[in-house]
């Protein structure tokens, strides 16, 4: 059940020159991100009419550190939401709605006084890992992963809140709250501490079957659930902006703002992956790869995750530390001169990279490379793990090394297939987002790796069409999430080729088995590189 508040007032002045009549309704949908956020305004179709991002850095100070400031987000919304409305010059009565995704798994303390007493600590950070092996080891973290859906990883919020409480023990102490980035936004907006089931699922905080906050977990920490956000379903919403809020944003003091849902699975709703058998793959900085079901489902082997979307949609599978970051590395690492001309040459960078690794064919002549320049997740889970070149001789030069690491990552993706098939059945088609969708090359490696079709969707901002559809599904404007149907095109389309998925199902054992293999080395290797 969703709430509104009373509060309305009249219409507030949009920044512009120029308004357009009022004439038809427009949808925002706000995706807080790890590297940036961005707003996007689209017609109730679904058709971008505008949109604005701001990007703010990532803090790393000390190793394992992945922090960011939480004011700077908070401003970079308010800046997000304000140019998309004002470049489009609309309304602010045309506004229907405004809704949000926002990335999993930050941490944020708070005092009594409702001040931040850390930065926002995000997924990326992994100073928990220790705290994360003994949850796993010592501390009956399987079953908290099987009632909670979050696997135990330094990424967790109930890692990083262990590692507070045990190794800064004054903040800890001095925290009234703990909070994610999303719920830190709208209580600068609206002044309430809420959390969508969403966001709340990928805590590991949340049983996901009594849809509550899970008594052992909190225990296991000494918290209570005063010390965490009220609960709310992912259509929840409210208005009520400031007035002075509403004319910097260019809103109503009424519009309605949505919850929302974390960023993953409204990816799913964006790309219209939400039917049984259909997949979401989702390469990024990072990357993912998850499908929709109708109830909450773990994995026995802790593989998988399982978070909220709506209380009839629930969705599995697994990230990835390590998609397009790869690229970034090979491109400053091994191919500085080649982007170097195709800069010169007013070209993108990376398509100097992805000539480099059409030189040769699919399997890079025998090279192996996992991906794990920053540890990894699904579906090891080990933040220890690191990347390697498996195969390497004499014969290999950088066309063979950068096809290799491109493969890697798909491979790296394609891992965490079984463990979801083995959960829900057969899966199909694939729809692709994200920066590697502009690579047709890249593309057709998944094709041929994953041995399905690859479609990549025509909106590549699937996060915000996602929040924005759940916004109509909240206001009532649509009946169900499958209206998304028409408002999804598709740009490209890729078949498998069957001489490449040949040689891909011959390399694909030999990949799976080494990252098994060497995780006693991975952990020890990791150790001294710390040193």
């Amino acid at each position: 059940m969703s709430f509104k508040s009373s509060s309305t007032g009249a219409p507030a002045p949009a920044a512009g020159p120029v308004l357009q009549p009022i004439t038809q309704d427009y949808m925002l949908g706000v995706d807080i991100g790890t590297t940036s956020t961005k707003a996007v305004l689209f017609t109730l179709a679904g058709k971008v009419v505008s949109q604005f991002a701001v990007e703010y850095p990532l803090l790393s100070t000390v190793a394992d550190m992945a922090e960011q400031d939480p004011e700077q987000i908070y401003a970079a919304v308010l800046t997000t939401i304000a140019k998309a409305i004002s470049s489009a010059k609309v309304h602010p009565a045309q506004v229907a709605l405004v809704s949000f995704s926002a990335a999993m798994h930050s941490v944020i303390a708070m005092d009594k006084d409702n001040q931040p007493l850390t930065n926002s600590i995000t997924w990326a950070d992994n100073r928990a890992g220790e705290w994360a092996n003994k949850i796993r080891d010592e501390m009956n973290g399987h079953a908290i992963y099987l009632r909670t859906g979050t696997p135990i990883h330094p990424m967790s919020p109930l890692c990083k809140l262990m590692w507070l409480r045990h190794d800064q023990p004054a903040i800890f102490a001095a925290s009234a709250r703990f909070v994610g980035i999303k719920e830190y936004v709208f209580h600068r907006m609206f002044g309430v501490w809420l959390v969508d089931h969403s966001i709340a699922s990928a805590t590991g905080l949340f049983n996901l079957l009594e849809m509550d906050w899970d008594q052992e977990a909190l225990e296991l920490l000494g918290i209570v659930p005063a010390q965490l956000s009220q609960l709310v379903p992912t259509t929840y919403q409210i208005d009520g902006l400031s007035p002075a809020l509403a004319q910097q944003l260019g809103l109503l003091l009424s519009t309605p703002f949505i919850l929302g849902a974390n960023d993953g699975v409204l990816s799913n709703l964006g790309v219209n992956a939400i039917a049984a058998g259909q997949v979401a793959v989702t390469i990024g900085t990072s990357g993912a790869m998850r499908t929709v079901v109708n109830r909450p489902l773990t994995d026995p082997a802790g593989r998988t995750f399982c978070y909220a979307l709506t209380a009839h949609h629930w969705v599995v599978g697994g990230p990835i530390n390590n998609g397009g970051s790869v690229l970034r590395w090979l491109r400053d690492e091994l191919a500085t001169k080649e982007a170097a001309d195709a800069v010169q040459a007013d070209r993108d960078p990376y398509d100097a990279l992805m000539d480099i690794a059409a030189q040769v064919g699919a399997g890079a002549d025998g090279l192996l490379f996992h991906p794990y320049l920053a540890g990894e997740r699904a579906p090891l889970w080990n933040a220890d793990a690191r990347g390697s070149f498996f195969g390497l001789a004499m014969h290999h030069g950088k066309p063979q090394m950068i096809r290799a690491a491109l493969e890697g990552v798909i491979f790296s993706l394609y891992s965490i297939l079984p463990a979801v098939e083995e959960l829900i059945g057969p899966t199909q088609r694939i729809m692709a987002t994200g920066g590697f969708a502009r690579s047709a090359l890249w593309r057709q490696m998944m094709a041929d790796i994953f041995d399905r079709e690859v479609v990549v969707p025509e909106s590549v901002e699937s996060s915000c069409l996602g929040a924005a559809v759940l916004g109509l599904l909240a206001l009532g404007r649509i009946s169900s999430l499958e209206a998304i149907a028409d408002m999804v095109g598709s740009t490209h389309h890729h078949q498998p080729n069957p001489v490449n998925v040949a040689i891909y199902k011959k390399l694909w054992p030999i990949y799976a088995a080494i990252p098994v293999q060497l995780a006693q080395q991975y952990r020890a290797l990791a150790a001294f590189q710390r040193q």
